[in-house]
């Protein structure tokens, strides 16, 4: 099954697009294309085993005008974003774009430089890091600066540092408080869901092209080398904080619950430049993202913005941020933040009012409109978030899932829902049919639901299949939305072969290896197949000798439950380091470095009931 051309409808919509949407307007392409010290465009970044973990030149077909398979909003966007090189923001601050999903920042101190934000993956920051030196002189990193917990903004940093060199007081890595505690929650907790659904919405996997993947809205797609983390240094807890770096003063202001549940701005005195994080860039961002995540507070968003402008505002002459290209002027500045400020209080504001008059999700999100500021103003349009999702993220954080139809307190679940909607209709050719003539009215989304009801029914009905296959490669072609996009063209190519997998892997043994204790048992206990482990009913106390702290843990009922210095007896005393109990949790029993008194069989009963989870799990079939 091959990708098919865009039809007559979706044809339609994108000279719509054409014609209606502000694309005279080339100030964005001005601001991208400024302080270029050297292009990059065509660069490849490979790991040490010679693989590519990053193609820019794969997006060269971006250079031509947009075709009739991709929303000409997103191709626009597409090539802002893919414009990739080494680029100056003022005197003395440069970033590195187009390397990774997310910007690496450069500022010059008295002696040597600090790194804002190294990339995903230790290769790509590196590379980055190569750029720069190249052409501004090598100089040595004095610090590294995380503006949030995501890890497009720190998992690249064992390409720009060692532990060595932090633990020898020679870098300094500075975050904002609770950043160790969510990065390191993000990836493990939920870490293999979020990484399969991540693998669809920034399409990692899919062939790069016209009717492939074109870009993901807030940069091009994730590298896929290896991830990392070091453990900060310093903490930023509150605003005003103030810290100088080789010289270079820092003033922070906390902006936590925003795009991240860890997140800061800061400002340069001496660049008189405001460093927005991913809070403010050129694009409407997520309240809930695809690949799932905690619901963001769009509220406290704007709030943050708003306080930005008032301390920040007179006083900077360019705002720089960790996706897209920076603005310049003061009075550019204040309307861009301002703008993006309503933009989210608006959300909130109008999504409660809906709600309160009795609408739900579904229905406050198809009737929801921007106001004409918001919606012809680039910045603002839904190349990464969406407004549809964000309103229904919106209510999922005030009122949760159930929309207080009582039809809908306890639906049947997807295969046995779609065998009734199958056989209420038919049967699976005759829905297929149904399917087929509202594909060929272009009513894709009716025709997306009717043929996932027959691929849940049967996944190997060929006709089905190709159908449905069909249908989301044309939602995926009407897409302005570039994780929308991703995911319609996801489904359709795992409908037409194979199921590809995860393609960034993000529970690296450097990550696992910042747990707390308290994390590694919390991690421990989400992966304990319960019915398994009903019969268990043990209690051991596990002594960490290198942290010098002793939790008694207890299993029952298949649930894991402990308490540090826990009082009462214990059938099995455990000491170990955390690196070697680390290996324990993956498999290894038999090892040397368990210090354990007690029937050690235990141990073993103990790993043989962990789920490690599935990295491979089915998205679009049952």
């Amino acid at each position: 099954m091959e990708a098919q051309p865009a039809s007559a409808k979706i044809r339609a919509q994108q000279e719509e697009a054409r014609r209606t949407l502000p694309f005279s307007d080339e100030r964005d392409f001005v601001n991208a294309r400024r302080g270029l010290v050297v292009s990059a465009d065509d660069a490849t970044i490979l790991n040490a085993q010679g693989a590519p973990v990053w193609d820019a030149g794969s997006y060269s077909f971006l250079r031509d005008e947009a075709p009739d398979t991709v929303h000409p909003s997103l191709w626009r966007q597409s090539q802002l974003v893919a414009m990739a090189g080494l680029f100056e923001v003022v005197e003395g601050i440069y970033q590195v774009r187009g390397f990774d999903l997310a910007n690496m920042t450069i500022v010059e101190g008295d002696t040597g430089v600090i790194v804002i934000d190294p990339l995903i993956s230790a290769e790509a920051a590196a590379a980055a890091l190569a750029l720069y030196a190249e052409h501004r002189g090598e100089r040595p990193v004095r610090a590294v600066v995380h503006t949030h917990s995501h890890i497009d903004h720190f998992g690249g940093i064992f390409g720009i540092t060692t532990q060595a060199a932090v633990d020898a007081g020679e870098v300094d890595v500075v975050a904002p408080e609770g950043f160790l505690e969510h990065a390191v929650s993000e990836n493990v907790y939920a870490g293999t869901a979020m990484g399969r659904r991540a693998g669809y919405m920034y399409g990692a996997a899919l062939d790069r092209g016209p009717r492939g993947q074109v870009g993901a809205g807030l940069g091009q797609t994730t590298s896929t080398g290896a991830a990392g983390l070091i453990r900060p240094t310093t903490l930023i807890s509150e605003t005003g904080e103030t810290l100088t770096i080789d010289g270079v003063e820092i003033e922070f202001q906390m902006a936590p619950g925003t795009e991240a549940p860890a997140e800061m701005h800061f400002y340069f005195p001496r660049f008189r430049a405001l460093c927005m994080a991913e809070n403010a860039t050129h694009t409407l961002h997520n309240l809930l993202t695809l690949r799932g995540a905690e619901v963001r507070d769009p509220r406290g968003w704007s709030h943050y913005l708003t306080e930005a402008i008032e301390i920040f505002g007179d006083r900077t002459d360019v705002v720089f941020a960790s996706h897209h290209w920076p603005t310049w002027g003061a009075e550019e500045i204040v309307a861009f933040l301002s703008l993006q400020r309503d933009l989210y209080a608006y959300l909130h504001d109008q999504t409660l009012r809906l709600i309160n008059r009795g609408m739900t999700a579904a229905e406050a999100a198809e009737s929801f409109v921007l106001p004409p500021a918001l919606e012809n103003a680039w910045h603002a349009r839904g190349y990464y978030g969406s407004v549809n999702h964000n309103v229904k993220a919106i209510v999922q954080r005030y009122l949760g899932w159930f929309d207080g139809n009582p039809a809908r307190l306890w639906p049947h679940p997807p295969a046995a829902l779609a065998t009734r909607y199958v056989d209420a209709l038919g049967g699976l050719d005759r829905t297929v049919e149904l399917a087929q003539a509202a594909f060929d009215g272009g009513d894709y989304r009716w025709a997306a639901t009717l043929l996932d009801h027959v691929v849940f029914v049967d996944e190997h009905h060929a006709a089905g299949r190709a159908q449905y296959a069909d249908t989301l490669e044309q939602l995926g072609y009407g897409s302005e939305n570039g994780t929308w996009r991703n995911f319609f063209l996801s489904g359709a190519a795992e409908l037409r072969g194979e199921i590809f997998g995860t393609p960034t892997k993000t529970n690296a043994v450097t990550m696992l290896a910042q747990l707390s204790p308290e994390q590694l048992l919390d991690s421990i206990a989400i992966r304990i197949d319960a019915p398994r482990a009903w019969h268990m009913d043990v209690t051991m106390r596990i002594t960490f000798t290198d942290l010098d702290r002793a939790f008694r843990v207890s299993i029952r009922h298949g649930v894991l439950v402990y308490l540090e210095d826990g009082r009462g007896d214990a059938e099995l005393e455990v000491s170990v380091t955390k690196g070697r109990f680390l290996a324990l949790v993956g498999g290894d029993v038999d090892s040397e470095g368990l210090d354990v008194v007690g029937d050690a069989s235990v141990l073993r009963e103990l790993v043989s009931v962990l789920d490690p989870g599935d990295d491979a799990f089915a998205i679009v079939t049952p």
